[in-house]
């Protein structure tokens, strides 16, 4: 019994994690009810009303009290969390204000109707979203639910009332409640309730009464509300049983019977069979969960192929039965099954009848496993099945694929006993030839001392009865060949007598002690191999960032921990199952097809398509199947042993989730392109709609109004025309830059034309390229006399100075600054406006201002379609440097360009360059469009 109370290691560990995480997540309390009128929302505010009467912080959300007074009554007193304003479809809709409850965090906050959608465009789809979001603020969440509104019983509930339910909750959020507070009313109330307008409005009433609020629904209804919240207690009963299991001094040591499971125990005799049907009938008599464990000891380790088959049958018949199969490991059965039963709550345990023994058999210690159990639990109900005169094997035709291989498995199986046994010989004759050299040296003691490792070595390597048969012939080798009279089985002292005794003793208890830890090491570290299997899995999987790394992970984990081989199929853009080229022969494509369509395996070990030498497991995620894992194992047997079956069943899941996680991620990244590539359109259409259509409109008017005109009015027209037109030029040459400087980016490269420029030559004629948009105003220029020589392309660069006093002009006010310096290993280049600096709405993020079809004002008569700064950053990122905007010191907003700069070669005329040579009809200092 005490290993029944020992912890467990990773029990302890995840009540740790558990209890970290229940410290800072806040407590779920449901208020579940049948339907609509039992009182959900009475008893939540009555609740509400005594936490406030006992100094909580209590903070009502939301609460729907349908026009009852009784219910609004309740609200006195209690602060309220005003509701948020959505407009939707033109209307104005109250909803639940998410942002202001986590702001508030109260201690305990009122939100009714989990199951409501949200208004579209709220941060969340369902309230139910909305609460999770508040109980991870550290937030107690008290809410109301109809069973109706569950995911899994929304069919059911639907059929019976002939009214489907739209809004649903999934039943993890009613699994994972803190609370679950069953509030309940007769059919018989409801009814009267809802005939005295206590429950709808009379209109409403009327045709609830007509409809779903029949007494045979209600009835129906309540069965299923208190099934529901059954299932729920039962959780908790065992979950604080698992929990207090390792918390000293809090030790469960019995089963409750509270829901009635029952556990079969399967043995190696014939009649296993027998007892697993007899515990199905019990169950399916008693409407429980029942399960099918057995226990794998060392003796029952060493049984034959046939018998391990017979048993793998029978734990695969009570699978198909609809039992939980478990293989459990340990020295004795009866402490391992009474120690399963414990930890899974059962009340009856199910066993075979034992075999009437002979008088010789009847051995005084000898006690039957019913009775072990009945003295390690005593709280639970044994009973015993008949025996069968017939027993379940294995088809022969499952595994005729496999003879060969199961062939040599069993000469393997049997050569390693007969190795033993020789190598117990032959360790007894080398300790005694060591000994006889070493006769005159050593006492018999330590001679003694060198069979007893003889003893160990031969228990570790091959087991307990190879070593019971070592340590037989130690005894006697040592009286025959060291104990006076020697060569003689004589002794001539009687204290030799318990020398034997002891010897022979100790030889068996170290056989038996250290085969036993061989054979726990070997649980261990299939135990471990299992777990390393699914660790390497999720971690490689973790990496995987395309559906074909993930086939090739998964099938390369699958075939590692099984053998043999193994395939991943996928599903293509149309939901259909993607085969490899090189898919092997054997496998079946329309076994594939029907695991994929029914979600169920297939193939080998399964009730469907037995005889197949594949196992076709569904890749079932979260959210549907994602496709199917193919395995031919190299041990058929294994798939039949439960853990190897649930760990398929694990490493399919992983496969499945990482193919969802990348499928979803593919279309994430799909969705952003796709409205980043819509807001481009619509920008662009835009843009190009307003101001092509402008100067477009201008030039048709212009040109027709030339038919009417006097010949002198002509020349006027043509400059309005030119005017307009040169518009239209520039806006589409910003297009086609940008087009080009895109352009480069996707890789079709454009060569920048690099040269030793003079800065003040380059912005002499950028003024001059932007007069038209200029017109009077005034620009000032500051560069220094003695500023080097840099190299860039003069044009890109023209045009980003012509775009920056484009941009000036439109927006800013003069005077307009631009300023030049160098500094080391840098130009920096400054443009100045004395506008009303950069918008309200960019300040903390100028950086949007380069984007393209970002324009200062969102609608303005202001032309121009959002490139000019676009423009301006592609071509000084090209050239490797940086431009940045900011507010002016004095008002106004300022541009930034910083260029990479070196050392110009020496050149003999340097210093006539330096100096500069100013634009010609242009003040060095000072510009003037158009003067």
């Amino acid at each position: 019994m005490a290993d029944m109370q020992r912890p467990d290691p990773d029990a302890l560990i995840a009540q740790l994690r558990a209890q970290e995480e229940q410290t800072t997540r806040g407590k779920l309390r449901i208020y579940f009810g049948a339907n609509a009128g039992v009182g959900k929302t009475w008893a939540m505010l009555s609740a509400a009303q005594r936490e406030r009467g006992a100094g909580r912080d209590v903070l009502i959300g939301v609460v729907e009290t349908h026009g009852r007074a009784e219910t609004a009554a309740l609200l006195a007193g209690l602060d309220a969390l005003p509701l948020k304003e959505v407009e939707y479809r033109g209307r104005l809709l109250l909803e639940f204000d998410l942002d202001a409850a986590l702001a508030r965090k109260p201690a305990i906050l009122l939100v009714d109707e989990l199951a409501h959608s949200n208004v579209q465009g709220s941060r969340h789809a369902k309230r139910w979203q909305d609460v999770q979001e508040l109980l991870a603020a550290g937030i107690d969440v008290w809410t109301a639910l109809n069973v109706q509104h569950l995911e899994s019983l929304n069919g059911t509930v639907g059929a019976i009332t002939g009214i489907r339910v739209h809004e649903t909750v999934p039943d993890t959020v009613l699994d994972d409640a803190d609370e679950v507070v069953l509030v309940d009313a007769t059919p018989d109330e409801l009814i009267s309730r809802l005939s005295a307008g206590k429950v709808y409005v009379p209109q409403q009433a009327e045709r609830a009464a007509q409809s779903f609020f029949r007494k045979g629904n209600l009835i129906a209804l309540r069965e299923i509300a208190l099934r529901r919240t059954a299932e729920h207690v039962e959780d908790d009963v065992l979950g604080w049983r698992i929990e207090q299991s390792g918390t000293p001094g809090e030790r469960v040591s019995a089963a409750w019977n509270t829901s009635g499971s029952i556990l079969a125990c399967v043995g190696p005799n014939e009649d296993a069979a027998q007892t697993v049907r007899a515990a199905a009938r019990l169950a399916g008599q008693l409407n429980v969960k029942w399960h099918a464990a057995y226990v794998e000891t060392p003796r029952l380790q060493r049984l034959d192929a046939p018998q391990r088959d017979r048993i793998l049958a029978v734990l695969q018949l009570a699978q198909e039965l609809g039992a939980e199969t478990a293989v459990l490991t340990g020295d004795h059965v009866a402490p391992a099954l009474a120690a399963q039963a414990l930890h899974l709550n059962c009340a009856t345990l199910v066993l075979g009848r034992p075999a009437q023994r002979r008088w010789w058999q009847k051995w005084p210690s000898t006690r039957e496993v019913g009775r072990e159990i009945a003295g390690l639990a005593p709280s639970l109900d044994i009973v015993e099945t008949a025996r069968a005169g017939s027993s379940r094997r294995l088809p022969q035709a499952l595994w005729s694929h496999k003879v060969g291989v199961e062939a040599r498995e069993t000469d393997e199986a049997a050569h390693p006993r007969w190795q033993g046994f020789l190598w117990a010989l032959g360790a007894s004759i080398a300790v005694t030839l060591m000994a006889t050299l070493l006769h005159g040296v050593l006492e018999l003691t330590n001679i003694v001392m060198l069979y007893l490792v003889g003893v160990v070595g031969v228990a570790m390597r091959f087991g307990r009865v190879p070593a019971a048969m070592a340590a037989l012939l130690n005894v006697l080798a040592f009286d025959f060949f060291f104990v006076s009279p020697r060569l003689s089985f004589a002794v001539s002292d009687v204290q030799y007598v318990v020398t034997f005794a002891v010897m022979l003793g100790v030889g068996l208890l170290v056989g038996q002690l250290t085969a036993g830890l061989r054979f726990a090491a070997g649980v261990s570290n299939s135990r471990e191999r299992r777990a390393q299997s699914l660790f390497e899995l999720a971690r490689e999987l973790s990496a995987a960032l395309e559906t074909s790394q993930v086939i090739e992970i998964g099938a390369a984990a699958v075939q590692g921990h099984f053998g043999g081989r193994a395939v991943v199929v996928a599903l293509d853009a149309s939901d259909r199952l993607h085969y490899p080229d090189d898919l092997p022969q054997e496998f079946d494509k329309s076994v594939a097809d029907w695991t994929l369509r029914q979600g169920q395996s297939a193939g080998l070990a399964t009730s469907t398509l037995a005889a197949q030498a594949w196992r076709y497991v569904p890749l079932k995620a979260p959210m549907r199947v994602r496709g199917v894992l193919a395995l031919e194992p190299a041990h058929p047997r294994w798939l039949l042993i439960p853990e190897q079956a649930q760990q398929l069943d694990t490493l399919a899941r992983q496969i499945a989730i990482a193919l969802e996680r990348v499928h979803y991620v593919h279309i994430a990244q799909k969705a952003v392109v796709d409205m980043e590539s819509e807001r481009l359109r619509n920008a662009l259409l835009g843009a190009v709609s307003h101001d092509v259509r402008t100067p477009l409109t201008a030039l048709i008017t212009l040109a027709e109004s030339l038919k009417g005109l006097p010949t002198e009015e002509h020349d006027a027209v043509a400059q309005a025309i030119v005017h307009q037109a040169h518009q239209l030029n520039a806006l589409v040459s910003n297009l086609l830059d940008m087009a080009r400087l895109e352009s480069d980016v996707s890789g079709q490269s454009v060569h920048l034309r690099r040269d030793w420029q003079s800065v003040e030559e380059v912005v002499g004629a950028s003024i001059r390229a932007a007069k038209p948009a200029l017109k009077e105003l005034t620009v000032r220029t500051e560069i220094p006399a003695h500023l080097p020589l840099v190299e860039f392309d003069p044009v890109l660069i023209e045009r980003v100075l012509v775009n920056l006093l484009e941009n000036a002009a439109k927006y800013g006010a003069p005077p307009v600054f631009i300023k030049a310096f160098a500094t080391e290993g840098s130009l920096v280049l400054t443009v100045t406006d004395h506008g009303p600096g950069l918008p309200p709405s960019v300040r903390g993020k100028e950086h949007l201002l380069f984007e393209k079809f970002t324009r200062g004002q969102a609608e303005s008569a202001t032309p121009g379609v959002g490139l000019g700064l676009a423009i301006c950053k592609a071509v000084v990122h090209a050239h490797g440097g940086t431009i940045s905007a900011a507010s002016a010191t004095g008002g106004g907003a300022e541009f930034t360009i910083t260029l990479p700069r070196r050392e110009p070669p020496p050149d003999p005329d340097l210093e006539d360059m330096e100096r500069g040579v100013a634009a010609p009809g242009y003040d060095a200092n000072t510009y003037r469009a158009g003067g």
